[in-house]
């Protein structure tokens, strides 16, 4: 699953609502849904949680992100001196960083499995440490996400199935060999 949609208007990024509500199902959203990818990609620490604080960026684009019906406070805007932490380097300039991670963040995508075992590692933490969020039923959150999954899969396939016989059927109308 897509974890960020690109805005090139804006060079900015909003989390998938796809990736939103599966990270708020499964108890993985803080101040927004990608907080926890932010560490794992700053060297799995706490700094990574701040990859996005960017509120004069954001405040820039506040104007033109209205225009777009998109609320200001959801832009993630890509600061490359947020992707160099200055103790062996940088190696790379700061355009050079940022394009980088721009097209980094445009591909990146995460798997349910990977979403699965982050939110079993967090409730896990959460049930021993006896903290708010923990999701006592997240077994059956994560078995009617499987199940709503497999479903869309399901329809997918038919679909395209759909439009494979629909184009066989065409194909035939005007006599083109397949």
């Amino acid at each position: 699953m897509r974890v960020f949609r690109y805005i090139e208007t804006l060079d900015a990024f909003v989390v998938t609502a796809e990736f939103a509500a599966i990270c708020d199902r499964l108890g993985l959203s803080e101040w927004h849904p990608a907080v926890w990818v932010g560490r794992l990609f700053l060297q799995d620490n706490d700094y990574g949680e701040h990859w996005f604080d960017n509120w004069d960026e954001r405040e820039a684009l506040e104007a033109r992100a209205r225009e777009l019906g998109i609320d200001s406070h959801n832009l993630m805007v890509v600061r490359a001196d947020r992707f160099a932490d200055g103790v062996d380097g940088p190696c790379n300039s700061p355009p050079v960083r940022k394009a980088f991670w721009t097209e980094v963040l445009k591909s990146l995508e995460v798997s349910d499995d990977l979403l699965f075992a982050k939110a079993r590692q967090d409730n896990d933490r959460g049930k021993e440490h006896g903290w708010d969020h923990y999701l006592p039923d997240l077994e059956e959150k994560i078995a009617r996400i499987q199940a709503e999954h497999r479903e869309a899969e399901k329809e997918e396939k038919e679909r395209r199935h759909r439009g494979v016989d629909e184009m066989t059927a065409e194909a035939q109308r005007l006599g083109v060999d397949e």
